[in-house]
């Protein structure tokens, strides 16, 4: 027989004890007695056809305890009903309040809590609060009151006061006393008046223990030469303060000084150190370190560490010496996580956090560093699309110099000049029908690293000129500025020069060169055609302001006069690459869309395949 059918055996011979069915023969659990029976044991009624089974089996004994058990339980609900009645109505429950009727809800126990003078659990009072029940919270606070109030007369021998309300003078006298509290000379005028001479002569006792505890502590911290002594004085609860180890307001710090207590502000502090120093011994694991006094230079160190996370040179060789290699640890460790939590904000470590990552061997911190160093700088300077995440790139070099406003050497331009974003930018052909579109990468020396780049090299060469007072440095900056897309910089450097000074020819062509290309860029072409002129006046054989004044030419959208300029200046040496380059600008700047079809119409009419490039403009048109 397995356990579960043993069981069952022995709870149905039980229940056929309790309700006096032994003499009934079946004892299997099948049998529908076992059943009636446990139905019984849990309270549940019988229906007829169970009653009227019974009888069948002339089991009339059991029917009358079964009977008599059912008829208990109603009597007992019903004064449970009536009990519950009674205290809701006591206790100040609305009457129409049919959420609060039945007797298995938690109001029941909490009622019966408050009439057995049981103190509420915030718990209880909370669930009073949320269900609309204020007057039953407020008799319940009453209650507790009045009972404090009981016990503290008996505390402080006033029982013969016979009132009984919280409202009492007494009452409040009562809470002073049991907090230590000092009660007024009317307070204890209305003691003697209702001759509660035992509780006034407690509160004497108190008064002379804090007279005694006062001088004390007086003693203790020195000031003894003070001239209010009285327990009403300020420095009764500051020297209390002190010796229960709190630390001292600043406006209790005040009242010291205008007292002239200068020692007890300085013996408080120290003692402030001393438990602070304390304290930061157990934090980083130096409690086996003797000296406990606020001068140790330990302590010295530990503070550091608290707002700085780093250990100085000196201070770790402190530490060495004495063997708290723990701290030296913890100290590593906290700095550890400042440097990882700076770089998560996307901070720069500076030289010195990144020599001491190198001297504690946190190669990979410094790599991590690196990586998303790199990643921001990418990001600043739109070059995401390069795939090299590698801090060991010469592009996470080539950047940093950007940054720092370095200049960049030839080699690092000619690399970024050969090297390209690897995600390639979508070109087509004119006929976009007629074959799929081609993808090409974007140069790395383009965009805001151009931009980056010029402004740099601008900058330099101004440095340059204020510090040698060569012009051809003018020339240059003014230059780069205008590729640095700064026209007007590159006008401002030129804008006071006296031309009829200036002994070279070939200086002052350039110089007119570059104030005329500032001129084109920012559209105002006369001007830009005057200061061409005046350069080929001053060099005949430069290239340069041939080329610009053929830009202005198709700038102007006078075709055959720009034909003519470029080919005098190709005669003179510019490549023809150059002179296109300026075509391909004034076709991707032109901004009424009529004037960009006729140019290109012109160029692919002229040489079709020379100016293939001009069909991805027609295309956007």
């Amino acid at each position: 027989m397995n356990p579960e059918s043993e069981n069952r055996l022995k709870h149905f011979a039980a229940l056929k004890s309790k309700y006096k069915a032994s003499n009934y023969q079946d004892s299997s659990p099948s049998s529908l007695l076992y059943l009636i029976l446990r139905k019984v044991d849990l309270g549940i009624e019988l229906t007829e056809l169970e009653f009227n089974w019974l009888k069948e089996h002339k089991l009339f004994e059991s029917i009358q305890i079964i009977c008599q058990q059912q008829q208990y339980k109603l009597e007992e609900l019903r004064k449970l009903e009536n009990e519950f009645s009674d205290l809701k109505s006591r206790y100040q429950v609305p009457k129409g309040g049919g959420a609060f009727k039945n007797i298995s809800i938690i109001l029941y126990p909490i009622l019966w809590n408050i009439h057995s003078e049981k103190t509420l659990t915030n718990s209880e009072i909370e669930w009073l609060k949320n269900n609309q029940l204020a007057g039953t919270v407020a008799l319940a606070h009453k209650m507790e009151s009045e009972r404090q109030f009981f016990a503290l007369k008996i505390k402080y021998q006033a029982t013969k006061y016979q009132g009984s309300s919280i409202n009492s003078p007494l009452y409040k006298i009562l809470n002073k006393l049991e907090n230590k509290q000092r009660i007024s000379a009317p307070e204890l005028e209305w003691l003697v008046k209702r001759e509660l001479f035992d509780t006034a002569e407690i509160f004497k006792q108190q008064e002379s223990e804090k007279e005694a505890h006062f001088a004390h502590l007086r003693d203790k911290y020195q000031v003894n030469k003070h001239s209010d002594l009285s327990l009403s004085s300020p420095l009764y609860p500051i020297l209390q303060n002190i010796d229960t180890k709190n630390n001292l307001s600043q406006s209790e710090i005040n009242w010291l000084e205008q007292q002239g207590l200068s020692e007890t502000i300085t013996l408080a502090q120290q003692l402030e150190q001393t438990r602070e120093f304390a304290a930061l011994k157990v934090k980083y694991k130096a409690t086996e370190y003797q000296d406990s006094s606020f001068k140790s230079h330990l302590y010295k160190i530990l503070k550091r560490l608290e707002s700085s996370n780093q250990l100085g040179e000196e201070d770790v060789n402190f530490l060495k010496k004495r063997k708290l290699t723990e701290v030296i640890e913890i100290a590593n460790e906290k700095y550890v996580s400042t440097l990882k939590y700076k770089i998560d904000l996307g901070e720069l470590l500076n030289d010195l956090e990144i020599e001491w990552l190198k001297n504690n061997n946190l190669e990979d911190i410094i790599i991590l560093f690196q990586q998303k160093h790199f990643a921001v700088l990418k990001s600043k300077y739109d070059v995401l699309r390069y795939q090299d995440k590698s801090p060991t790139s010469l592009l996470y070099t080539i950047l940093q110099k950007l940054e720092s406003k370095q200049r960049l050497e030839p080699t690092d331009v000619a690399w970024l000049q050969e090297n390209k974003t690897e995600v390639p930018q979508a070109t087509y052909s004119y006929y976009r029908w007629q074959e799929e579109p081609k993808y090409q990468g974007a140069k790395l020396f383009s965009g805001k690293i151009l931009i980056v780049y010029h402004t740099i090299e601008a900058n330099f060469y101004e440095q340059e000129f204020e510090r040698t007072g060569n012009k051809w440095n003018l020339a240059n900056a003014s230059s780069h500025w205008r590729k640095a897309d700064e026209p007007e910089k590159a006008l401002q450097l030129t804008n006071n020069l006296e031309f009829d000074k200036i002994k070279e020819n070939k200086l002052k062509s350039a110089l007119l060169t570059s104030r005329g290309g500032a001129f084109r860029d920012i559209e105002k072409l006369d001007k830009a055609e005057n200061c061409a002129r005046q350069a080929i006046e001053y060099q005949r054989k430069s290239h340069h302001p041939y080329t610009l004044m053929g830009a202005i030419c198709f700038e102007r959208h006078q075709y055959l006069d720009g034909e003519y300029w470029f080919q005098e200046a190709i005669k003179r040496g510019a490549n023809p690459r150059d002179t296109d380059s300026e075509i391909k600008r004034v076709v991707k700047n032109t901004k009424d869309e009529n004037k960009r079809q006729e140019v290109i119409e012109y160029l692919l009419k002229k040489d079709s395949q020379r100016y293939s490039w001009a069909k991805s403009y027609l295309k956007k048109s």
